[in-house]
């Protein structure tokens, strides 16, 4: 994948995540910063951390749960360990972090 379908669709990954969590109601303060950092901070203080990693290709999760690398596949972002999918993964990851059901979809 070349750099500019990479920037792409990690872009619009970031979009979706960040229109996911306005629409579900979690309680956080988020925002997507230029350059394609998604922060959240959420009501007990702690944050998370999502952006695209342009050198591997990849999206990037800090969270307090760890950290976790996601490289598209062709079809979808998918955990370069657990082959987790990245909106699943994310929506387990939020609710746990925030104490809130949370369901991202792609």
């Amino acid at each position: 994948m070349n750099e500019t379908d990479f920037e792409a669709l990690a872009g619009a990954a970031l979009a979706k995540i960040e229109q996911g969590l306005e629409a579900s109601g979690v309680e956080a303060d988020f925002e997507l910063k230029a350059g394609g950092v998604l922060e959240i901070e959420f009501a007990d203080g702690s944050k998370m951390v999502i952006n695209r990693h342009g050198a591997a290709r990849e999206i990037w999760v800090a969270a307090r749960a760890g950290g976790f690398h996601f490289r598209w596949d062709g079809a979808t972002w998918r955990d370069t360990r657990s082959s987790a999918e990245l909106f699943a993964a994310l929506s387990k990851i939020v609710s746990a972090q925030s104490g809130q059901a949370v369901l991202l979809r792609p």
